[in-house]
C-alpha cells in the first residue's frame, strides 16, 4: 500500500517545495515509485525546481480539478532530471513523477475567485495512486490552514511540519501540531530549516520537542550554497556531500523507517 506524506509548514518562504523535492529525490533513488502533488495553488513554484519550462507544461493540477483531463494526464515524469543530475542512469532505480499547478495569473485568480471540490482532489490522490502504481505520494501543501491542508494532514500516513527558529514560526506550527493531533495523523516529524550555523544544534532540538512533544528529524543550516542554487536544481544531487544534503537523507531514512514500523 503506497505510504502518503503531507509536507507542511504554517508560513511561507520556509523552504518546504525544496524539502520535498529532495526527499523525493532521496526515495526514488532508493528504487521506489514517487510522486510529487504540489497542492499549493495559490503560490505554485515546485516545477522550477524540476526545470520544467512552463510553457510545456500542458495540463496541471488545475485542469484536473476542473474536470479538464484526468489526474494522471497532469502527471510529469521528472526521473530524466535526476539522471541529468546524477550523470549515471546506473544509481536511478526507481521512478519520480510531478503533478504541477498552474502558473498562469488567470487560473490562479479562478480558483481564488470560485475554489474547488477537495472531494475531487482526495479523489484523485488515489487515482494517482493507483495508475502510477506509486510507493509513496507526498503532497506539498499550501502554508497555513485551509480546507485542502485539512484534507491532506487528515489522509497522511506521515506528517512533516518545516519550520524556522522564529517566534512567529513556533506560534503556527503550534496549531499545526494541535490539529494533526485532532485529527489523529499516525506519525508527526518536525524539520527546522535556516537555521545560523553558530547556534547550539542539539539545544533547539531539545527545546523544539519539549515545545511541541513530537521528535525533531532534522535541522538544516542557513546555506549559502542553498541560497546560490537559488531553486534551480535538486540541492542533494547538486552537494551530496554537503551537511543540508546529509542531513536529508537522514530524514528520508527516518521515514523510511517509519513506513516499516507500521
Amino acid at each position: 500500500m503506497a505510504q502518503i506524506i503531507a509536507v507542511h509548514s504554517f508560513r511561507g518562504g520556509t523552504g518546504k517545495s525544496n524539502l520535498i523535492a529532495n526527499i523525493g529525490a532521496n526515495i526514488a533513488l532508493q528504487g521506489q515509485r514517487v510522486g510529487i502533488v504540489d497542492t499549493d495553488i495559490q503560490s505554485p513554484g515546485i516545477h522550477v525546481i524540476f526545470g520544467m519550462n512552463e510553457n510545456k507544461i500542458k495540463r496541471t493540477l488545475n485542469d484536473y480539478l476542473w474536470g479538464y483531463c484526468n489526474i494522471k494526464d497532469a502527471a510529469y515524469d521528472v526521473t530524466d532530471v535526476l539522471i541529468a543530475e546524477q550523470g549515471n542512469t546506473d544509481t536511478i532505480k526507481g521512478s519520480l513523477f510531478l503533478i504541477p499547478c498552474s502558473i498562469k495569473t488567470g487560473e490562479i485568480a479562478r480558483i481564488l475567485r470560485e475554489g474547488y471540490d477537495v472531494v475531487r482532489l482526495n479523489d484523485g490522490f488515489q487515482e494517482l495512486i493507483s495508475s502510477l502504481k506509486l510507493d509513496y505520494l507526498l503532497i506539498d501543501t499550501h502554508p497555513g490552514l485551509n480546507e485542502e491542508t485539512l484534507l491532506s494532514i487528515g489522509i497522511s500516513n506521515i506528517l512533516v511540519i518545516l519550520l524556522r527558529p522564529d517566534h512567529q514560526d513556533f506560534q503556527g506550527t503550534a496549531v499545526t501540531v494541535d490539529v494533526a493531533r485532532k485529527l489523529k495523523v499516525s506519525k508527526m516529524l518536525l524539520v527546522i530549516n535556516k537555521v545560523l550555523p553558530n547556534l547550539n544544534f542539539t539545544d533547539l532540538q531539545q527545546q523544539v520537542e519539549k515545545i511541541y512533544n513530537a521528535p525533531v528529524a532534522g535541522i538544516l543550516p542557513l546555506s549559502s550554497e542553498m541560497v546560490q542554487l537559488a531553486s534551480h536544481g535538486i540541492f542533494c544531487l547538486r552537494y551530496p556531500q554537503h551537511p543540508i544534503s546529509q542531513t536529508i537523507k537522514g530524514i528520508t531514512n527516518q521515514i523510511a523507517g517509519l513506513v516499516i514500523s507500521r
